[in-house]
């Protein structure tokens, strides 16, 4: 398996608090990776670090075959960009400016503003479907348009490996599908490598090509979600009863919560008739 970015024998902390041990991963090139399982088990922790916003304790990420914290900021910032899950723009910014801040590693001393720069923040804003947006402010925007925003200043920083921490999250189910389709349409369009965390295990059921799953801050299964998403696995990492059928529309696993047993249905499935006192005469109607 080829892969750019990878992860051996982390040890993820914040201060004294440990998140996960011996943790290792491998991201294919090319995929569309994304991290699952439940609240607080580090699947956002294990994306900052591999995104150098967090120094392992022990282990190392590898980014082309190099220890990711011995590369200048601005060399991993020209191979690997980040959409975090709690992004803020500065009051007042425009769409444009903000996008335009995507260029930022590719800037220099010796290098300003170019054409290049330009047509890269263009077509960012093209692909996200954002260019109409150009002159309007960023917070006068709803939380799905920030959200694309958000995106194009990401592609428009051109690198051919993108992180995404929840990149759905406060959005209604029609804007979770529309950027989860762009997602899609960058990975298969533009062959760029997408990392991303999401809560909703159908969601990453269907786009992923590559699903990891965590517990505890460790691995507990990664491959092909086909093999990954089985009943077992999903009651073994989440704790919820299940069975798992072919998505109608994509083949793809679905996740069918098991239902919850009522009261009057205890008795084997037997469906209660009315009351002996109500039941009709025989002969009447």
């Amino acid at each position: 398996m080829d892969t750019r970015l990878r992860g051996e024998g982390l040890t993820l902390a914040y201060d004294d608090r440990t998140i996960a041990r011996d943790l290792g991963v491998e991201i294919p090139d090319g995929s569309f990776t994304v991290i699952i399982g439940p609240n607080a088990c580090g699947k956002s922790t294990l994306l900052r670090a591999l995104a150098r916003m967090l120094r392992p304790r022990r282990g190392s990420v590898f980014l082309d075959g190099e220890q990711i914290h011995s590369l200048p900021g601005k060399e991993v910032a020209r191979r690997l960009g980040l959409l975090p899950q709690t992004a803020t723009a500065p009051d007042g910014i425009t769409v444009a400016d903000l996008v335009a801040r995507g260029r930022f590693p590719h800037q220099g001393l010796l290098r300003q503003w170019s054409r290049e720069d330009e047509r890269a923040v263009d077509a960012a804003m093209a692909w996200t479907r954002v260019a109409d947006l150009a002159d309007r402010t960023v917070d006068e925007l709803s939380g799905g348009q920030r959200q694309r925003v958000w995106i194009a200043m990401a592609l428009a920083q051109d690198t051919p490996i993108l992180l995404l921490d929840e990149p759905t999250t406060y959005l209604d189910i029609a804007h979770q599908i529309e950027v989860l389709n762009l997602c899609a349409q960058l990975h298969e369009e533009q062959d760029r490598t997408l990392v991303a965390v999401l809560h909703d295990l159908n969601h990453a059921a269907r786009y992923a090509t590559h699903l990891i799953a965590m517990k505890d801050g460790a691995v507990m299964a990664q491959g092909d979600p086909a093999r990954v998403v089985t009943a077992e696995l999903v009651e073994a990492v989440f704790g919820l009863p299940c069975v798992v059928v072919p998505d109608p529309e994509t083949g793809t696993p679905l996740v069918v919560p098991r239902a919850r047993t009522s009261r009057l249905g205890r008795d084997a499935g037997h469906q209660p008739g009315p009351p002996p006192d109500r039941a009709p005469a025989p002969g009447r109607v």
